[in-house]
């Protein structure tokens, strides 16, 4: 007779979100991707492993809006999709958290695979491509070391020469002062500027309507006299 106590089952590998879906952590599928859990759990995961000053941490929701912001700001003219992308580009902490990088260098390459299956599953869910071309991963990159240069230098207590080594310098002409948010409105800005994108985004992909002038007829030559 097989054996059927909880102790010989296979460990449970999936997760129950607040919307009530269940995400299977080892082979995660888009159908079962929420914005608002994602939102909720970004909003409640703190970068730099919680060593920030302030009350209230500084969390990945407040960091992905503001990377998406930076982005905008060295690039004005680029496609909203790829302000999504953004937005989009920690996404995968809401299940698996915001480790430093020199843990997930640590881990090694089981954790990058486990973290790229994630992120494919949540850009198929959001209509982006299923991998970020490399010259926008490049400029989201940009954008994410401007903004920990100032999360390293404004709340995580590094000095500025510290944090040049580190994150390099910010883009020229963009100042930012961090001002940790509570996680409930570090939420709904996250899903405000979610809307916005995909709105903006779904604006940029509709068909144009073609410019159409109506034909006269001409009037038929008469006869005079």
């Amino acid at each position: 007779m097989a054996d059927r106590s909880p102790s010989s089952r296979a460990p449970r590998a999936w997760q129950r979100m607040l919307s009530g879906r269940r995400l299977d952590l080892l082979d995660p599928s888009p159908f079962d991707i929420e914005i608002e859990d994602i939102a909720h759990g970004l909003a409640r995961v703190a970068r730099w492993n919680g060593q920030t000053v302030g009350d209230h941490a500084f969390s990945v929701a407040q960091h992905s809006v503001v990377v998406q912001e930076i982005v905008a700001h060295i690039q004005p003219d680029i496609e909203p999709r790829w302000l999504l992308a953004a937005l989009l580009h920690d996404a995968s902490e809401y299940v698996i958290g915001d480790m430093i990088s020199p843990f997930k260098s640590a881990l090694g390459v089981n954790y990058k695979d486990f973290e790229s299956r994630l992120e494919t599953a949540i850009h198929v869910r959001f209509g982006l491509p299923a991998k970020t071309p490399r010259a926008i991963k490049t400029l989201i990159k940009t954008a994410d070391k401007a903004c920990a240069y100032f999360e390293a230098t404004q709340l995580a207590g590094f000095s500025k020469t510290e944090a040049l080594g580190f994150f390099g310098r910010p883009p020229v002409g963009y100042e930012l002062e961090i001002r940790p948010e509570p996680a409930s409105i570090a939420q709904a800005r996250y899903m405000d500027r979610y809307h916005a994108l995909v709105a903006a985004r779904d604006a940029a992909a509709a068909p144009r309507p073609t410019a159409w002038t109506p034909k006269v007829p001409r009037r038929a030559a008469g006869r005079r006299g």
